[in-house]
Protein backbone atom coordinates (compact mmCIF):
# COMPACT_ATOMS: atom_id res chain seq x y z
CA UNK A 1 0.00 0.00 0.00
CA UNK A 2 1.28 3.48 -0.84
CA UNK A 3 2.08 5.46 2.28
CA UNK A 4 4.02 8.64 3.19
CA UNK A 5 7.59 7.65 3.97
CA UNK A 6 10.81 9.30 5.03
CA UNK A 7 13.48 8.32 2.52
CA UNK A 8 17.05 8.19 3.81
CA UNK A 9 20.35 6.63 2.79
CA UNK A 10 20.79 3.21 4.34
CA UNK A 11 23.93 4.37 6.20
CA UNK A 12 21.82 6.94 8.06
CA UNK A 13 18.82 4.66 8.46
CA UNK A 14 19.18 3.59 12.10
CA UNK A 15 19.79 7.10 13.39
CA UNK A 16 16.81 8.41 11.41
CA UNK A 17 14.57 5.54 12.49
CA UNK A 18 15.40 6.20 16.14
CA UNK A 19 14.80 9.91 15.69
CA UNK A 20 11.36 9.27 14.18
CA UNK A 21 10.56 6.68 16.85
CA UNK A 22 11.33 9.14 19.63
CA UNK A 23 8.96 11.63 17.97
CA UNK A 24 6.31 8.85 17.76
CA UNK A 25 6.05 9.29 13.98
CA UNK A 26 6.70 5.75 12.68
CA UNK A 27 3.61 4.01 11.29
CA UNK A 28 3.88 0.61 12.94
CA UNK A 29 1.18 -0.86 10.68
CA UNK A 30 3.67 -0.98 7.81
CA UNK A 31 7.17 -2.33 7.34
CA UNK A 32 10.32 -0.44 6.34
CA UNK A 33 11.21 -0.86 2.66
CA UNK A 34 14.80 -1.12 1.38
CA UNK A 35 15.58 -0.27 -2.24
CA UNK A 36 18.64 0.95 -4.16
CA UNK A 37 20.60 1.78 -1.03
CA UNK A 38 17.78 3.79 0.56
CA UNK A 39 15.36 3.10 3.41
CA UNK A 40 11.70 4.09 3.20
CA UNK A 41 10.30 4.53 6.70
CA UNK A 42 6.49 4.86 6.84
CA UNK A 43 5.26 7.77 8.97
CA UNK A 44 1.90 8.60 10.51
CA UNK A 45 2.01 12.37 9.95
CA UNK A 46 4.20 13.66 7.12
CA UNK A 47 3.56 17.28 8.15
CA UNK A 48 5.22 16.63 11.53
CA UNK A 49 8.43 15.20 10.04
CA UNK A 50 11.45 17.47 10.69
CA UNK A 51 12.17 19.76 7.77
CA UNK A 52 15.65 18.35 7.17
CA UNK A 53 14.21 14.92 6.28
CA UNK A 54 12.76 14.05 2.86
CA UNK A 55 9.22 12.68 2.60
CA UNK A 56 7.86 10.79 -0.38
CA UNK A 57 5.12 8.25 -1.08
CA UNK A 58 6.01 4.60 -1.49
CA UNK A 59 4.39 1.17 -1.60
CA UNK A 60 5.37 -0.49 1.67
CA UNK A 61 4.26 -3.86 3.05
CA UNK A 62 1.56 -4.14 5.68
CA UNK A 63 2.49 -6.09 8.76
CA UNK A 64 0.72 -7.74 11.63
CA UNK A 65 0.70 -5.38 14.61
CA UNK A 66 2.98 -6.34 17.46
CA UNK A 67 1.33 -7.62 20.60
CA UNK A 68 2.26 -5.14 23.30
CA UNK A 69 2.27 -5.43 27.11
CA UNK A 70 -0.70 -3.04 27.12
CA UNK A 71 -2.68 -5.48 24.96
CA UNK A 72 -2.17 -8.18 27.58
CA UNK A 73 -2.62 -6.03 30.69
CA UNK A 74 -5.52 -3.84 29.63
CA UNK A 75 -3.61 -0.70 30.62
CA UNK A 76 -0.43 1.07 29.47
CA UNK A 77 2.45 0.20 31.81
CA UNK A 78 5.46 2.47 32.24
CA UNK A 79 8.78 0.92 31.29
CA UNK A 80 12.04 1.68 29.51
CA UNK A 81 13.93 -0.47 27.04
CA UNK A 82 17.70 -0.69 27.28
CA UNK A 83 18.88 -3.07 24.59
CA UNK A 84 17.10 -6.35 25.33
CA UNK A 85 16.56 -5.43 28.99
CA UNK A 86 13.29 -3.85 30.12
CA UNK A 87 13.37 -1.55 33.17
CA UNK A 88 10.29 -0.89 35.31
CA UNK A 89 9.77 1.20 38.42
CA UNK A 90 6.98 -0.25 40.54
CA UNK A 91 6.54 -0.24 44.32
CA UNK A 92 3.71 -2.80 44.21
CA UNK A 93 5.33 -6.26 43.80
CA UNK A 94 2.18 -7.79 42.32
CA UNK A 95 1.89 -5.06 39.70
CA UNK A 96 5.59 -5.36 38.94
CA UNK A 97 5.28 -9.11 38.46
CA UNK A 98 2.25 -8.68 36.19
CA UNK A 99 4.09 -6.16 34.02
CA UNK A 100 7.13 -8.43 33.77
CA UNK A 101 4.97 -11.38 32.70
CA UNK A 102 3.21 -9.24 30.08
CA UNK A 103 6.51 -7.93 28.72
CA UNK A 104 7.85 -11.47 28.32
CA UNK A 105 4.62 -12.67 26.68
CA UNK A 106 4.48 -9.70 24.30
CA UNK A 107 6.31 -9.36 20.99
CA UNK A 108 8.96 -7.09 22.50
CA UNK A 109 12.40 -8.68 22.07
CA UNK A 110 13.47 -9.05 25.70
CA UNK A 111 16.03 -11.07 27.64
CA UNK A 112 15.31 -9.79 31.14
CA UNK A 113 12.98 -7.53 33.11
CA UNK A 114 14.30 -5.53 36.07
CA UNK A 115 12.53 -3.48 38.72
CA UNK A 116 14.25 -0.53 40.40
CA UNK A 117 14.94 -1.58 43.99
CA UNK A 118 16.61 1.58 45.27
CA UNK A 119 17.25 5.19 44.37
CA UNK A 120 20.46 6.21 42.65
CA UNK A 121 23.11 6.22 45.36
CA UNK A 122 26.75 6.95 46.05
CA UNK A 123 29.44 8.61 43.97
CA UNK A 124 28.93 6.16 41.11
CA UNK A 125 25.13 6.78 40.94
CA UNK A 126 24.23 3.09 40.69
CA UNK A 127 21.08 1.51 42.11
CA UNK A 128 19.88 -1.90 43.22
CA UNK A 129 17.73 -4.00 40.89
CA UNK A 130 15.26 -6.83 41.38
CA UNK A 131 15.28 -9.38 38.57
CA UNK A 132 11.65 -10.07 37.65
CA UNK A 133 12.35 -12.20 34.57
CA UNK A 134 15.48 -13.67 33.04
CA UNK A 135 15.05 -15.34 29.67
CA UNK A 136 18.75 -15.37 28.76
CA UNK A 137 21.13 -18.29 28.71
CA UNK A 138 24.37 -16.32 29.00
CA UNK A 139 25.53 -13.23 30.85
CA UNK A 140 24.12 -11.25 33.72
CA UNK A 141 20.46 -10.22 33.42
CA UNK A 142 21.54 -6.63 34.14
CA UNK A 143 23.96 -6.48 31.20
CA UNK A 144 23.01 -5.62 27.62
CA UNK A 145 24.05 -3.79 24.46
CA UNK A 146 22.10 -0.59 23.85
CA UNK A 147 21.94 1.00 20.38
CA UNK A 148 21.57 4.75 20.05
CA UNK A 149 21.91 6.98 16.98
CA UNK A 150 24.13 4.52 15.16
CA UNK A 151 26.35 3.62 18.13
CA UNK A 152 26.45 0.57 20.41
CA UNK A 153 27.01 0.69 24.16
CA UNK A 154 27.65 -2.35 26.32
CA UNK A 155 26.34 -1.56 29.80
CA UNK A 156 25.56 -3.31 33.06
CA UNK A 157 23.06 -1.28 35.07
CA UNK A 158 24.15 -3.09 38.23
CA UNK A 159 27.62 -1.56 37.86
CA UNK A 160 27.10 1.79 36.10
CA UNK A 161 24.53 4.53 35.65
CA UNK A 162 22.82 4.80 32.26
CA UNK A 163 19.53 6.37 31.17
CA UNK A 164 18.13 5.57 27.71
CA UNK A 165 15.70 8.50 28.11
CA UNK A 166 18.49 11.00 27.46
CA UNK A 167 19.28 9.80 23.92
CA UNK A 168 17.79 12.84 22.18
CA UNK A 169 19.58 15.24 24.52
CA UNK A 170 22.90 13.50 23.99
CA UNK A 171 22.45 13.67 20.23
CA UNK A 172 21.63 17.38 20.45
CA UNK A 173 25.03 18.02 22.00
CA UNK A 174 26.92 15.68 19.67
CA UNK A 175 25.46 17.38 16.58
CA UNK A 176 27.28 20.58 17.62
CA UNK A 177 30.72 18.93 17.62
CA UNK A 178 33.14 19.90 14.86
CA UNK A 179 36.00 17.72 13.59
CA UNK A 180 39.27 18.49 15.36
CA UNK A 181 37.69 19.79 18.55
CA UNK A 182 39.15 19.02 21.96
CA UNK A 183 36.21 17.68 23.98
CA UNK A 184 36.41 16.75 27.65
CA UNK A 185 33.64 14.61 29.14
CA UNK A 186 34.03 15.24 32.86
CA UNK A 187 31.63 12.50 34.07
CA UNK A 188 31.70 10.12 31.14
CA UNK A 189 30.00 6.91 32.28
CA UNK A 190 30.12 4.21 29.59
CA UNK A 191 30.65 6.82 26.88
CA UNK A 192 27.25 7.93 25.48
CA UNK A 193 28.66 11.44 24.92
CA UNK A 194 32.35 10.66 24.51
CA UNK A 195 32.04 8.00 21.83
CA UNK A 196 29.68 9.90 19.46
CA UNK A 197 31.83 13.04 19.90
CA UNK A 198 34.87 11.01 18.86
CA UNK A 199 32.89 9.65 15.90
CA UNK A 200 32.18 13.26 14.92
CA UNK A 201 35.93 13.85 14.70
CA UNK A 202 36.74 15.26 18.13
CA UNK A 203 39.75 14.34 20.24
CA UNK A 204 38.11 13.28 23.49
CA UNK A 205 39.26 12.98 27.08
CA UNK A 206 36.79 10.98 29.18
CA UNK A 207 36.89 10.77 32.97
CA UNK A 208 34.77 8.96 35.54
CA UNK A 209 35.23 8.07 39.16
CA UNK A 210 33.69 4.62 38.52
CA UNK A 211 36.35 2.23 37.22
CA UNK A 212 33.66 -0.15 35.93
CA UNK A 213 32.19 2.64 33.82
CA UNK A 214 35.57 3.43 32.29
CA UNK A 215 36.14 -0.28 31.56
CA UNK A 216 32.85 -0.34 29.65
CA UNK A 217 33.74 2.96 27.93
CA UNK A 218 36.99 1.48 26.68
CA UNK A 219 35.16 -1.61 25.42
CA UNK A 220 32.59 0.61 23.73
CA UNK A 221 35.26 2.77 22.13
CA UNK A 222 36.70 -0.38 20.52
CA UNK A 223 33.22 -1.57 19.58
CA UNK A 224 32.52 1.70 17.77
CA UNK A 225 35.93 2.11 16.18
CA UNK A 226 37.02 5.29 17.99
CA UNK A 227 39.51 4.01 20.57
CA UNK A 228 42.31 5.98 18.89
CA UNK A 229 40.51 9.28 19.56
CA UNK A 230 39.60 8.77 23.25
CA UNK A 231 41.87 9.04 26.28
CA UNK A 232 40.33 7.69 29.50
CA UNK A 233 40.98 8.44 33.16
CA UNK A 234 39.60 6.87 36.33
CA UNK A 235 39.20 9.22 39.29
CA UNK A 236 38.08 12.69 40.26
CA UNK A 237 38.19 14.90 37.16
CA UNK A 238 39.70 17.73 39.22
CA UNK A 239 42.91 15.71 39.31
CA UNK A 240 43.32 16.47 35.58
CA UNK A 241 43.18 20.27 35.71
CA UNK A 242 46.94 20.70 35.50
CA UNK A 243 47.47 18.12 32.73
CA UNK A 244 44.64 19.50 30.58
CA UNK A 245 44.77 23.18 31.53
CA UNK A 246 43.59 25.50 28.71
CA UNK A 247 42.94 22.42 26.53
CA UNK A 248 39.20 22.09 25.95
CA UNK A 249 37.01 23.51 23.19
CA UNK A 250 33.97 21.73 24.63
CA UNK A 251 33.07 20.42 28.09
CA UNK A 252 30.26 18.04 28.98
CA UNK A 253 29.28 18.20 32.67
CA UNK A 254 26.54 15.62 33.05
CA UNK A 255 26.45 15.06 36.81
CA UNK A 256 23.03 16.36 37.89
CA UNK A 257 22.78 17.75 41.43
CA UNK A 258 26.54 18.40 41.74
CA UNK A 259 28.05 19.39 38.36
CA UNK A 260 27.95 23.09 39.29
CA UNK A 261 30.40 22.33 42.11
CA UNK A 262 33.00 21.54 39.41
CA UNK A 263 32.78 24.98 37.74
CA UNK A 264 36.34 25.86 38.85
CA UNK A 265 37.65 22.75 37.10
CA UNK A 266 35.66 23.60 33.96
CA UNK A 267 37.27 27.03 33.79
CA UNK A 268 40.71 25.46 34.30
CA UNK A 269 40.12 23.11 31.36
CA UNK A 270 38.77 25.81 29.03
CA UNK A 271 40.84 27.00 26.10
CA UNK A 272 40.56 30.42 24.47
CA UNK A 273 36.90 29.75 23.69
CA UNK A 274 35.04 26.80 25.14
CA UNK A 275 31.41 25.66 25.00
CA UNK A 276 30.12 24.16 28.25
CA UNK A 277 27.10 21.85 28.59
CA UNK A 278 26.34 21.91 32.33
CA UNK A 279 23.51 19.69 33.57
CA UNK A 280 21.66 20.35 36.79
CA UNK A 281 18.53 19.43 38.72
CA UNK A 282 16.83 22.40 40.33
CA UNK A 283 13.46 23.75 41.42
CA UNK A 284 11.29 24.95 38.56
CA UNK A 285 11.24 28.53 39.89
CA UNK A 286 14.92 29.14 39.04
CA UNK A 287 16.30 26.07 37.27
CA UNK A 288 19.33 27.74 35.63
CA UNK A 289 20.39 30.17 38.33
CA UNK A 290 22.85 27.93 40.18
CA UNK A 291 24.65 26.77 37.02
CA UNK A 292 24.96 30.27 35.60
CA UNK A 293 26.16 31.76 38.88
CA UNK A 294 28.71 28.96 39.39
CA UNK A 295 30.25 29.49 35.95
CA UNK A 296 30.32 33.28 36.30
CA UNK A 297 31.95 33.14 39.72
CA UNK A 298 34.53 30.58 38.57
CA UNK A 299 35.29 32.57 35.40
CA UNK A 300 35.90 35.79 37.36
CA UNK A 301 37.85 38.30 35.28
CA UNK A 302 39.49 35.58 33.18
CA UNK A 303 36.55 34.62 30.94
CA UNK A 304 33.39 36.24 29.65
CA UNK A 305 30.41 33.91 30.09
CA UNK A 306 27.76 33.93 27.36
CA UNK A 307 24.61 31.89 27.86
CA UNK A 308 23.82 30.13 24.57
CA UNK A 309 20.73 28.15 25.60
CA UNK A 310 18.74 27.32 28.70
CA UNK A 311 17.19 23.94 27.99
CA UNK A 312 14.73 21.89 30.04
CA UNK A 313 15.66 18.25 29.40
CA UNK A 314 12.84 16.60 31.35
CA UNK A 315 10.81 16.72 34.53
CA UNK A 316 12.73 15.03 37.33
CA UNK A 317 10.30 15.19 40.27
CA UNK A 318 7.33 17.34 41.29
CA UNK A 319 8.50 20.96 40.81
CA UNK A 320 12.04 19.84 39.95
CA UNK A 321 13.58 19.96 36.48
CA UNK A 322 16.57 18.29 34.86
CA UNK A 323 18.10 21.11 32.80
CA UNK A 324 21.12 21.86 30.66
CA UNK A 325 22.85 25.22 30.52
CA UNK A 326 24.79 25.71 27.31
CA UNK A 327 27.31 28.53 27.77
CA UNK A 328 30.47 29.77 26.10
CA UNK A 329 33.61 30.84 27.92
CA UNK A 330 35.72 33.39 26.02
CA UNK A 331 39.07 34.38 27.46
CA UNK A 332 39.35 38.08 28.24
CA UNK A 333 42.57 39.61 26.89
Amino acid sequence: MERPCVVVARADGEATRQRLAEADLIDQSFGIEVADGDLYIPVTDPDAVPADLSVTRRDVPSRTPQRTPADLLGYEPTYERLGDVVLVDEDDPDRAAAIAEAVVESDIPVRSVLNRDSKVKGETRVRDWEVLADEGDDGAPTETVHREYGHEFAVDVDEVYFSPRLATERNRVVEQVEPGEHALDMFAGVGPYAIPMASAGAEVVACDINSEAIAYLEENAERNGVADRITTHVGDVRELTEEYADWADRLVMNLPHTAAEFADAAVAFAGESCVVHLYDIQHEDAPFERATTALEEAAGDEYAVTVLEERVVRSYAPHELNVCLDARLDRID
